[in-house]
């Protein structure tokens, strides 16, 4: 196929004996499937890379994967913020999908589905998706992490603009340029970890994939950091490892509370019991009602929302407790989950509605703006504490 002077993002790259066509896509595209289908099927490799992993992959097979998910292990394993921000993107990409009316990923099982019919080798290509999530997570600041999701949550009105030659345009490199410098401005953790560390990890995944003639089918997004990284070495074990947890964080996580505490104490031993006694219910006034009024916000039922105001100004103090996650475990259990929610859970996402209706969701956000109310809480009381000394 001649690419020279085709305005479709397709590439020919050579590495050692191998030959490689690279096929960017836009993943909501129905241009991109058909794109996808018709290279495999002239150009016959040997071998197909997709971008994805073992758990998107299954994700993609299955669809039923939802209702296996055990929010309480969730909650406890604290990764509730990191499935929130994660259902937001699937939720903007399905309102896409759906408008233009395209399966989501559509294009990668297109290409899995050519490669199967033709006798090609499928090979998954991209990194594990909990490794890249947790990554980005474990990276990020709470300011950033706020951020992430409201910036997430204000796109959902957006998508009611977006039209089919607008996800094309999507697929030209200046487009696309632009959006990345955009990213990589306000949300610079993001771009590292989602763009730039994937670009380095899938060029080394596909320019290893078994086989002499290789189609590899990624989102366009990543085709100039794939074409950038091509010629240069690329440390996998690196890409897959976990983060270590920086020390600052954890010097902040119990500095803050020392101080509270400290604070409460001077106020009891030098202004006296009066001023001790009002600074300690100033604290806990200021905790506990932002974090109900949290829990309020998630429309959380009322047990959960008294629990939320009776554990904010403990958990507030405590470093290795969160008052989100003891109002998300009531939550839990006082309006349980049933199998309904996990069947509708892929549709509810497509609304901010929804968001609130389904009740696995629901507990996750009353995770989420518990914490964001206490943390709240710690800035308003704080200066309130130090007028009284």
């Amino acid at each position: 196929m001649d690419t020279k002077n085709n305005p479709d993002p397709i590439y020919r790259l050579r590495h050692q004996d191998k030959e490689v066509i690279l096929v960017g896509t836009a993943h909501v595209s129905q241009q991109s499937v058909d794109l996808v289908q018709q290279v495999i099927q002239e150009e016959k490799p040997e071998t197909v890379c997709v971008e994805l992993c073992a758990g998107r992959f299954q994700t993609l097979r299955q669809s039923d994967n939802w209702q296996q998910m055990d929010i309480i292990k969730v909650i406890k394993e604290k990764k509730a913020f990191l499935l929130l921000s994660n259902l937001i993107l699937a939720a903007f990409q399905k309102r896409i999908a759906a408008k233009l009316e395209v399966r989501p990923g559509q294009e990668m099982i297109q290409a899995i589905e050519t490669a199967e019919a033709m006798g090609a080798a499928v090979h998954l290509a991209d990194r594990d998706v909990r490794v890249t999530l947790a990554r980005t997570w474990g990276q990020m600041g709470w300011w950033a992490r706020c951020k992430l999701i409201s910036q997430l949550v204000l796109s959902f009105g957006q998508t009611d603009e977006i039209k089919a030659e607008d996800v094309e345009a999507m697929k030209q490199k200046d487009m696309l340029a632009a959006i990345l410098d955009e990213v990589g401005q306000s949300l610079p953790t993001v771009r590292r970890t989602l763009i730039d560390e994937r670009d380095q990890y899938l060029t080394e995944k596909i320019r290893t994939a078994p086989g002499q003639k290789i189609v590899a089918v990624v989102g366009a997004g990543h085709v100039p950091g794939i074409l950038k990284y091509w010629d240069q070495p690329v440390a996998l074990a690196q890409l897959e490892s976990m983060p270590p947890k920086g020390r600052l964080g954890e010097v902040v996580k119990w500095l803050v509370p020392a101080i509270i505490v400290a604070l409460l104490v001077y106020g009891f031993f030098m202004g006296g019991k009066e001023v001790g006694l009002n600074m300690l219910v100033g604290w806990s006034l200021a905790t506990g009602v932002l974090a109900g009024v949290g829990a309020l916000l998630a429309m959380a039922h009322p047990l959960t929302v008294l629990s939320s105001i009776l554990v904010a100004p403990i958990a507030a103090i405590h470093p290795l407790i969160a008052a989100g996650w003891v109002s998300g475990l009531v939550e839990a259990f006082s309006r349980k989950p049933q199998v309904r929610d996990f069947e509708r859970l892929q549709e509810d996402i497509q609304s901010m509605r929804g968001f609130w209706h389904n009740k696995v969701t629901r507990i996750l956000l009353v995770v989420a703006f518990t914490n964001l109310g206490t943390t709240v809480g710690i800035f308003v009381a704080f200066p309130l504490m130090m007028k009284l000394l």
